[in-house]
């Protein structure tokens, strides 16, 4: 990681994690699918896999399937899901990349980084993850940010709410988070690797109150923790105000997702 954030990043998010994050398209998958020429052989990791609810939808895809996160919770999580959908080609491991490949020696054909490259100290991870790749793998980086996205008024307020009970510093483990100020496409144009851009086509999530809240527990910055006595009302108050909105407390938003590619060409 580039900051200290502490041991407690994700701690309490878990179950809200596996139940109210948005799920990944299929269109998603299946891209992935072709575009690696998947076949059932060889290996997978997925870094930063929290939950393991992308890792599992390549079950079918390779041999054998790695997942790591540094947060506990996040595993036993993956752990259990996987025991759920009786997936048998997982492995789950507390840790970074460096730790992982201090212990054990993998060759993978793929890897996936969802959500999670940046937290990560992302050049030594691509050089770490070169040396791990097989000629013709790559990485696929695959994030929902969009920083000039305009809010939609339900999310105005939602984000005012926030504000209110949170403060407006985001917080994120022992310290505060700022996104990074060098893109993604820069650093993987810096390794070894090279670049390929996709966009998957956008689509329509549907939030209730409850999974607005949810979700927004499932995070770094709004694990409950941080609200102390004051859970009660930050839900009324939030409640309150989306109902205002609208009566239905059904909200839309239309969901971009972003495919940088590291491809080891060589």
């Amino acid at each position: 990681m580039n900051k200290d954030y502490g041991d407690s990043l994700f701690k309490g998010t878990a179950l809200y994690y596996s139940r109210y994050r948005p799920l990944y398209s299929a269109t998603l998958i299946r891209f992935l699918i072709n575009k690696f020429s998947l076949d059932g052989n060889g290996c997978m990791l997925d870094l930063g896999c929290g939950d393991g609810r992308l890792s599992l939808r390549f079950s079918d895809w390779f041999e054998r399937i790695v997942g790591i996160d540094m947060e506990p919770e996040m595993v036993l999580e993956a752990e259990r899901l996987s025991k759920e959908f009786r997936v048998e080609n997982t492995e789950w491991f507390i840790g970074d990349i460096e730790k992982y490949n201090n212990t054990f020696n993998t060759a993978f054909r793929f890897v996936t980084i969802a959500k999670a490259f940046h937290w990560m100290d992302r050049p030594k991870v691509l050089e770490i993850l070169y040396e791990m790749m097989s000629i013709g793998g790559g990485i696929a980086i695959i994030d929902n940010y969009t920083p000039n996205k305009m809010l939609l008024p339900w999310q105005e307020k939602f984000q005012e709410v926030e504000k209110y009970w949170y403060g407006n510093e985001r917080r994120a483990g022992n310290i505060t988070y700022s996104h990074p100020t060098i893109s993604h496409e820069e650093i993987i144009k810096s390794s070894k690797f090279d670049l390929e851009l996709h966009h998957m086509p956008s689509y329509e999530q549907l939030w209730t109150i409850d999974s607005i809240l949810g979700n927004h527990y499932s995070t770094s910055f709004g694990a409950k923790r941080f609200l102390g006595e004051n859970v009660s009302s930050f839900e009324k108050h939030l409640k309150e105000e989306l109902l205002s909105i609208d009566k239905t407390g059904v909200f839309k938003e239309q969901i971009n997702t972003s495919v940088k590619l590291a491809l080891k060409k060589r």
